[in-house]
C-alpha cells in the first residue's frame, strides 16, 4: 500500500463544490497539493462531471488521470430531508459511490478516501462510539437511508482494499458546520438552521422562534476546516496495514476512523448560544410534537488522536465564523429564495 502522498498527486476531490469538499480543497492547497507543475487539485463542478453517469466518470478519468480520489460527494439533509426523500437519501448516494468506486478499480487508483458520516452507527451505542460498534444494533430511523448508503461506502472501502489491492480509508466525521453549510429553510442540518432561523427572527422583529423536539438531545460538532485537516492528515499518516496503526478491541484492522471534537452540546444549549450570538431576544417555543432523532451521539475520537490529529476550531469561535458566512450569502441574496 501507498504511504504518503507525493506533491506532484493528480487529486480528484468529488463533491469539491460543497461544505465538506471545498474545506478539504482549502486544506489541500494549504499543504502545497496542486501547485506544482505536475501536480493537480481537480475539482470538476456537476456541468462539467455528472457523478450519476459511469461512462462519464470513466471518460474524465482517462483523459484528467487523477492518481488520488478523496470522495466528499454526497446528497445530504436534515430529518425532514431524509424523512421526505427516503429513497432520493439512499439511491443517489449509492450511485455516486458506486460510480466512483468503479472507476477507481478499472483505472488502478492508487489512494481513495471516502467520507461517511457519525449516522452509521446505532441509535443507542454505548457513548462515547467507537469504531466497532458498526452494526451492532438498528439505525435511527430518521436517517437511516443515509446511513445504509455510508455504510455500503465503508465497506466498498474495505472490499476494494481486500481484493484489489486499492488503498482505501474511510474517515466518520461527526455532525459538521462551517463557511458554505446549507441554510435551506426545510433541509438544513440543525446549526445552520437555527442560524438562520434566529436572524430572520430578530431582523422581522418576530416575539418568538419554534424549534424542533425536547432541546434535549445531545450533539457533537466539528468545524469543516477541522476536518478538511483531519483529511490530509489521514492521507499522510494512515496506513491501516502498519504495525503502529490503530486496531479494534479484538486486535483487528480498522479501515475507518471517528473524527469530531469529544465534546458534545444539548440542541437547547445550542439554540440559546446562537440565539445570544444573534442578539436575538424573542422566546424560544420547543415544539414537543416534532422528532428528536437520537438522544446522543458522541464519537470516540481516541484513535485519530493516537496518530497526532487534534481538532482546533472552538464551538463558539466556529460559530461566530458560520454566523458571518450566513449574512454575507443572506445580504447578497443567494439565500432568500431557498
Amino acid at each position: 500500500m501507498t504511504k504518503e502522498l507525493n506533491i506532484n498527486e493528480r487529486i480528484f476531490v468529488a463533491g469539491s463544490g460543497g461544505m465538506a469538499g471545498s474545506a478539504i480543497c482549502r486544506a489541500l492547497y494549504k499543504y502545497n497539493y496542486g501547485k506544482t507543475n505536475k501536480g493537480k487539485i481537480l475539482s470538476p463542478t456537476r456541468e462539467e462531471l455528472d457523478l450519476f453517469d459511469l461512462n462519464a466518470i470513466k471518460a474524465w478519468f482517462k483523459l484528467h488521470k487523477p492518481t488520488v480520489l478523496i470522495i466528499a460527494a454526497a446528497k445530504v439533509g436534515g430529518i425532514i430531508a431524509n424523512s421526505n426523500f427516503p429513497a432520493t437519501f439512499l439511491l443517489e448516494n449509492l450511485k455516486i459511490q458506486l460510480n466512483l468506486f468503479e472507476a477507481c478499480r478499472e483505472f488502478k487508483i492508487k489512494k481513495v478516501l471516502f467520507l461517511g458520516s457519525s449516522c452509521i452507527y446505532p441509535k443507542f451505542a454505548q457513548q462515547p462510539i467507537k469504531e466497532e460498534y458498526l452494526l451492532s444494533g438498528f439505525l435511527e430511523p430518521s436517517n437511516q437511508w443515509y446511513a445504509l448508503a455510508k455504510i455500503a461506502g465503508i465497506k466498498s472501502c474495505e472490499a476494494l482494499r481486500l481484493e484489489h489491492n486499492i488503498d482505501a480509508i474511510s474517515l466518520m466525521p461527526t455532525n459538521l458546520y462551517g463557511p458554505g453549510d446549507n441554510y435551506h429553510n426545510s433541509n438544513s442540518h440543525v446549526l445552520a438552521a437555527f442560524i438562520r432561523r434566529f436572524y430572520e427572527a430578530r431582523i422581522n422583529k418576530k416575539k418568538e422562534v419554534i424549534c424542533w423536539g425536547t432541546g434535549s438531545p445531545l450533539r457533537e460538532f466539528l468545524h469543516v476546516d477541522d476536518l478538511g485537516e483531519a483529511v490530509v492528515f489521514a492521507l499522510n499518516n494512515w496506513d491501516p496495514d502498519s504495525l503502529n496503526s490503530p486496531r479494534d478491541k479484538n486486535g483487528e484492522k480498522l479501515f475507518f476512523l471517528n473524527i469530531g471534537t469529544g465534546k458534545e452540546i444539548s440542541i437547547k444549549d445550542l439554540a440559546y448560544l446562537i440565539k445570544n450570538e444573534l442578539n436575538y431576544t424573542g422566546r424560544i417555543i420547543w415544539d414537543h410534537s416534532k422528532p428528536d432523532g437520537t438522544p446522543r451521539k458522541l464519537l470516540n475520537i481516541d484513535r485519530i488522536k493516537s496518530l497526532g490529529w487534534y481538532p482546533k476550531i472552538k464551538l463558539d469561535e466556529g460559530i461566530r465564523q458560520t454566523i458571518k458566512d450566513f449574512i454575507d450569502k443572506y445580504d447578497s441574496n443567494e439565500l432568500r429564495l431557498n
